[in-house]
């Protein structure tokens, strides 16, 4: 029997970060202690010393862009992305081609993460059918094929009769909605903040209020209906204000931030790189400086990264015609840690823990501790990520060029090594 042992590492637990030594065998942790084992040839060390070592991290916001446009990205080289980012788990979105709407396609998404085997692979799925939003798709189907997070991410769910329909179903069930909060008349015709910047370009812009009069009008469904509600890619100062306003009242309300909001401002669009061309767009320093701080203190509860694919000749075009979407797998890590400057607790706490438990994916984001799966991430604080290239079939991101302090150094995914600083394993 194989073992690896993670040695003298600052190890993550349920009681608080300790130094100590996790040992693995047959994919769960058998032991955290001090000089723990005694080699062998059977034996694998790993030096951890100054570096972390928590809970694999989970993404509840990725791209496979499988089925149907796998030129972009598909199921293999999206998990060989986040095996080297540090992930152990991704949620699919569903706005594929065809969308997940039904759960023969959940079925297809989650096997062939496990054909891969690099990460585990949970399916989001939609909340209208055909993502249409006109009527509501299959959720008992859905739910029985183990999806428990539904949006049709890529669009809002605009209807609010329709949406109190899908919320008043899932509340019963525990699943959770997940909005794309973006007015659909307010961001028309738009392709980044509407601010100083947008003017002084003669760009058509979105306002901040096209997130917030969604959020809010959601959080009046979550008061009628009980249903737990998840914030997508949160992206405006009073939005922050929205949620953390909820979750005082005591509401379901969770909120996610990406690694590109965190990172960047409309200041970055001046040179309309369509590298910085998303949805919801980049806002202002002031906008920036309050995500920050939301994740700081917990109001947004987690990261996720929004990974989102698109072929070179799709980027490749003038900024207002151009597909909205950045990836970022590889380097969210990174960028969370150099922008933010979490504490250990509170970094796997927005990586991993938080997320897997908003997902509802059992054993996943789970504390280190004898017994528990060996889904874990080690992370070195203080080293250098350089973001020269990438292992996804797309290359449109803000941070080539860049350099953040931070770096996945090991992953592990159900006690099997997926990841190490010379390249993804097989």
């Amino acid at each position: 029997m194989s073992k690896t042992v993670f040695r003298n590492g600052t190890v993550v637990t349920a009681n608080g970060p300790v130094t100590a030594d996790v040992e693995v065998a047959e994919g769960v942790i058998v032991a955290i202690g001090e000089a723990i084992g005694s080699g062998g040839d059977d034996v694998r060390e790993v030096d951890c010393e100054g570096l972390w070592v928590g809970p694999g991290f989970v993404d509840i916001h990725t791209h496979l862009r499988e089925p149907g446009h796998e030129y972009k990205e598909d199921t293999e080289s999206a998990s060989r992305v986040a095996a080297a980012g540090g992930y152990t788990s991704v949620v699919a979105m569903p706005n594929t081609d065809p969308v997940i709407d039904s759960g023969h396609l959940v079925r297809y998404t989650i096997e062939r993460g496990r054909e891969v085997g690099l990460v585990e692979v949970a399916s989001a799925g939609c909340v209208t059918a055909g993502r249409a939003g006109e009527k509501l798709a299959h959720l008992d189907d859905l739910w029985a094929a183990g999806v428990r997070m539904f949006t049709d991410d890529g669009d809002v769910v605009a209807d609010a009769g329709l949406l109190r329909r899908a919320m008043d179903y899932l509340a019963q069930l525990g699943g959770v909605v997940a909005q794309h909060a973006i007015d659909p008349g307010l961001a028309r015709a738009g392709h980044m903040h509407e601010g100083a910047v947008a003017s002084g370009l003669g760009m058509y812009a979105i306002p901040s209020a096209a997130e917030t009069v969604v959020v809010a009008r959601d959080i009046e469904l979550v008061r009628l209906t009980g249903c737990n509600y998840h914030v997508q890619h949160i992206s405006a100062a009073p939005t922050v204000e929205l949620v953390a306003a909820a979750k005082r009242e005591g509401l379901p309300v969770t909120a996610e931030v990406t690694p590109h909001h965190l990172a960047f401002t409309d200041g970055d669009v001046r040179a309309t790189d369509p590298a910085f061309k998303m949805m919801p767009p980049l806002r202002t320093e002031a906008d920036r400086a309050a995500l920050v701080a939301g994740l700081q203190s917990g109001v947004i509860d987690v990261v996720a990264t929004d990974h989102a694919p698109h072929a070179d000749h799709e980027k490749d075009v003038p900024f207002e015609h151009a597909p909205n979407g950045v990836i970022g797998l590889e380097w969210a890590a990174a960028v969370v840690n150099d922008r933010v400057g979490l504490d250990p607790v509170r970094f796997f706490e927005a990586m991993s823990v938080k997320p897997a438990a908003i997902a509802r994916i059992a054993g996943q984001g789970r504390w280190l501790g004898v017994a528990e799966p060996a889904n874990i991430t080690v992370f070195d604080p203080q080293g250098i990520t350089d973001v020269r290239d990438t292992r996804s079939k797309s290359r449109n991101a803000p941070y080539f060029g860049r350099s953040y302090t931070g770096a996945v150094r090991y992953t592990m995914y159900a006690g099997a090594m997926t990841y190490e600083e010379s390249g993804v394993l097989v």
